[in-house]
């Protein structure tokens, strides 16, 4: 994706107000299927969003969309007002902190992995970032602690584990706008728990859409948006979509109840 001639400026500091005017959208290679159909969604700034919906929804595609990593055919999606196409590429993306289902872990240090997100970062910087993602503890037990290698892909590490590092990485980054995409891994219930507290510091003030896999997370969420082949079906909470949207229904019964019925 090219930079604009003239990128446009987002005023500092970025509030992380989002929206999805009129999308339309299809992957390149595949022009007949449309993946996104004319999906409007505004998203408030420090707002708490949770995506839910069958594989194949359009979830994973809105992330795709809003780093800019396909140009939009029909449409327009706006950070803090602006159309994301007149700012640089780059620019855009350094506004969100990603976490991934599966943890990105590189074959280097616990330090070099969790500065990742910002270089620049001291030592000091880095620790308190671990702390606050539940994962000073079990780095300490590394043997080198800090200093420790990850071995290829973090192969020391446990599901749980690689989780909390990208998380600390997150909260080093401290991007206003955080996409999260949930781990469907299950983890035992002590990891479970330290990943929940480390995610609640990650989001505190921040813009938040989560691709939802579990029912504590739309139970927590400020808003649900129901999505059914590239279509927005309903936006509400968990409750309210109980009671008013049969597939939300269908989903909370299959994906959530039985992923964590616990949380009941």
């Amino acid at each position: 994706i090219a930079a604009p001639a003239t990128p446009a400026h987002l005023a500092k500091p970025v509030a992380g107000t989002l929206e999805f005017e009129e999308i339309s959208f299809y992957y390149p290679q595949l022009p007949d299927k449309t993946v996104i159909q004319q999906l409007n969604l505004h998203i408030k700034a420090g707002e708490r969003v949770a995506l839910v919906g069958p594989s194949g929804a359009g979830k994973t595609t809105l992330f795709q969309l809003l780093q800019r990593f396909y140009n939009l055919p029909t449409g327009r999606v706006l950070l803090d007002g602006i159309d994301i196409s007149l700012l640089d590429p780059a620019g855009l993306r350094a506004q969100f902190a990603l976490v991934p289902q599966d943890a990105v872990i590189f074959a280097t240090t616990v330090l070099e992995n969790v500065r990742y997100g910002r270089p620049e970062a001291s030592e000091q910087d880095v620790i308190a970032a671990c702390k606050a993602a539940e994962a000073d503890e079990f780095i300490q037990g590394l043997g080198e602690g800090y200093h420790s290698q990850l071995g290829e892909r973090g192969v020391r590490l446990s599901g749980g584990q690689k989780q909390r590092i990208a998380i600390a990485r997150a909260i080093l980054a401290d991007r206003p706008v955080l996409l999260l995409d949930e781990a469907t891994s299950a983890l035992d219930a002590a990891s479970e728990y330290y990943v929940k507290q480390a995610l609640e510091h990650l989001m505190q003030g921040k813009t938040t859409l989560i691709i939802a896999h579990r029912l504590s997370t739309v139970l927590h969420a400020d808003r649900i948006v129901v999505l059914d082949k590239g279509q927005l079906i309903a936006v509400g909470k968990h409750s309210e979509l109980m009671q008013s949207c049969p597939l939300y229904q269908q989903l909370a019964q299959l994906q959530f109840l039985s992923a964590d019925s616990a949380d009941l």
